[in-house]
């Protein structure tokens, strides 16, 4: 079982910046998948972006050049940095681990809430 804890959330004007941070309950080197995900009310959730074992980064497009995801092995910590945010950003944020022959385990949420 990999637990999750995100933290970072709040509330910020539009423009402004945040970050996420989902810490893992064991070596980001036994993921092989960490990602961020969001669901805004009355939407279904959506992948924001992701990283793999190997480094490589995937993202939205809604979000690309606007957020980076990465990671820091040592403290078995993703982060997602959020800048120049929009109205449309809020929702809650989710972080997802992807364990080879474990399955998926997800973190209980971050609310993010951009005012305009």
């Amino acid at each position: 079982q990999v637990q999750l804890v995100e933290s970072g959330g709040g509330l910020v004007q539009a423009g402004g910046s945040l970050r996420l941070s989902c810490a893992a309950s064991e070596s980001l080197f036994s993921i092989n998948r960490m990602g961020w995900y969001r669901q805004a009310p009355g939407k279904q959730r959506e992948l924001v972006a992701d990283i793999f074992s190997g480094g490589l980064t995937n993202y939205v497009a809604s979000v690309k050049d606007r957020f980076t995801i990465s990671r820091d092995n040592a403290k078995n910590t993703v982060y997602l940095q959020m800048n120049n945010l929009k109205p449309e950003d809020t929702a809650v944020y989710y972080c997802r681990a992807v364990v080879q022959y474990r399955g998926e385990y997800w973190g209980q949420g971050t609310q993010v809430t951009v005012s305009s």
